[in-house]
């Protein structure tokens, strides 16, 4: 908010709508219906919110967790499912606790590949250390038990028919893909993460929005400045 001309009003409104709004909001929404002047003030405003939305305080995860990675971009032509190493996509990894038949907190990161390296690196960020880890069957998994987690990996034929082998993440990685396509229609590859940051902000507080609301203006008021140069550079 440092050193703007759009009014404090407005940018408590953005907050209270980008942490309270179920389906989130795109900065064509929020200029219509804020009724801001400029759709790059729109979009400056909101990206500046995402940068907010990571506590750094945050705890690991805890409990038991399942883990698992995915693609994130447009349709490649004669492309089947499955993990290719040859593929155009961005890679994120994603990590939910389990909370009985429910989710807990969620953790998205984008990775550079599907190494064990890159897997297991955010698996040892995110996660707390001596936690079950449930994963399927993918080789890079393998070093969690040599990191001090309980792995328990699986097949997908080992799941019920019908059933998700992981099905808390997966709802996960599903409610994100909507999401992502339904409120924005398109996300570029280099500010993906901060939506990322977004989803897991909103879908961690999704019970109390209020609170999601005052947590955001505590952490942007928290947070140094961020210009429009600094987020634009990191696209360039």
């Amino acid at each position: 908010m440092h050193g703007t001309r759009t009014p404090l009003r407005v940018w408590f409104w953005a907050a209270y709508l980008m942490a309270t709004h179920h389906p989130g909001i795109s900065a064509v929404q929020l200029k219509r219906q804020l009724g801001i002047a400029r759709y790059d003030t729109a979009w400056l405003i909101l990206h500046k919110l995402r940068r907010a939305m990571v506590a750094p305080e945050r705890e690991p995860l805890t409990g038991a967790v399942e883990v698992d990675d995915f693609y994130v971009g447009g349709i490649e032509e004669g492309r089947r499912g499955g993990r290719k190493s040859d593929s155009t996509k961005a890679i994120v990894a994603a990590a939910v606790e389990l909370r009985g038949k429910g989710s807990g907190r969620l953790r998205l990161s984008v990775i550079p590949d599907l190494s064990a390296a890159s897997l297991c690196g955010f698996v040892t960020e995110v996660v707390d250390a001596g936690v079950a880890v449930h994963t399927d069957g993918w080789q890079s998994y393998g070093w969690l038990s040599q990191l001090g987690y309980e792995h328990r990996s699986s097949s997908q034929r080992q799941a019920p028919a019908g059933h998700w082998l992981l099905p808390r993440v997966h709802r996960s990685i599903s409610n994100l893909k909507a999401w992502l396509h339904g409120t924005h229609r398109d996300v570029s590859r280099e500010h993906l993460q901060v939506y990322l940051d977004e989803f897991v902000f909103r879908h961690n507080r999704r019970r109390t929005p209020m609170a999601a609301f005052q947590t955001l203006l505590r952490l942007g008021a928290q947070r140094p400045p961020t210009s429009y140069r600094q987020i634009t550079q990191h696209a360039a």
